[in-house]
């Protein structure tokens, strides 16, 4: 629950507006959580005081959803981004580059996610967001008593909610069904919703303009190295079952030898 003596104002009608897998708690509450690619128990921080919290698996879209939430909400002045980095995407180091460098011809200045392009949100949405809240690195945390601790911490030291109003900023979700949201583990829709704009910033940041070609095969690319990190991942597995297998069978000869040298030592003593 938020302080008494510490102001307040509310948040946006219907806040939260947009669809997604997160809970709500109370809307005075300074703290928002996203646990980026890992789905944690959302119930529980809500109760440990979270205004809202939930998971955000892509690096456009997903995080053009979470900003337009709590710049919907001036109470919302931290915002814990903790739990797994989502592989290929690295949604979670693309939150705390926003909120720390902003945007550049469309794209999050130093982002290393596939595709971390943002087109739902303006300037003045992005310099809302960085000026109202506090992101706090919790990244490969999925302890919820510490992510509850660290809620706490934050309420104590509630600043009051931001001195505006509530920003409205429309994202638009042409193309996504109602699964598709911030929970869309491969991102494909946001890359098709990337790909449908006649052009947007090349990825070098200079200001140049990339192509639907262009998006397209960075995408491509991404989804192969996906593939690449999963076969090694299955490779690896497969090597560590034949050694382990060798293993017993070499420790069973060892045992099998030094069993008849004791039984041989024995007959001969007795």
């Amino acid at each position: 629950m938020a302080d008494a003596g510490v102001n307040k104002t509310a948040a946006a009608a219907g806040w939260p507006m947009l669809k997604g897998e997160y809970k709500t708690g109370d809307p005075n509450s300074c703290v928002a959580v996203v646990t980026c690619g890992s789905h944690l128990d959302d119930s529980e921080l809500i109760r440990a005081g979270a205004a809202i919290s939930g998971s955000c698996k892509t690096e456009n879209l997903g995080i053009e959803k979470l900003v337009s939430h709590i710049i919907a909400n001036p109470n919302i002045r931290y915002l814990i981004v903790t739990g797994a980095e989502v592989k290929g995407h690295i949604t979670g180091e693309a939150i705390l580059m926003l909120r720390q460098n902003g945007i550049s011809k469309n794209r999050i200045v130093g982002a290393k996610g596939a595709i971390p392009y943002i087109e739902n949100l303006s300037e003045d949405a992005v310099k809302r967001f960085m000026e109202q809240i506090e992101c706090i690195d919790m990244m490969n945390v999925e302890d919820i008593r510490l992510i509850s601790q660290k809620i706490k911490e934050c309420t104590k030291n509630d600043p009051g909610a931001f001195s505006a109003e509530p920003f409205l900023q429309e994202v638009k979700e042409k193309g996504h069904s109602d699964g598709d949201d911030l929970s869309e583990d491969d991102g494909c829709n946001e890359y098709a919703d990337l790909s449908e704009s006649k052009s947007v910033t090349g990825s070098n940041g200079s200001g140049g303009s990339a192509s639907v070609a262009e998006i397209s095969a960075l995408t491509m690319i991404t989804r192969l190295k996906s593939l690449d990190q999963k076969i090694a991942g299955i490779g690896d597995y497969h090597k560590f079952q034949a050694g382990f297998q060798a293993g017993k069978m070499e420790g069973f000869v060892i045992g099998f030898a030094l069993s008849v040298i004791v039984l041989t030592i024995l007959y001969i003593v007795l």
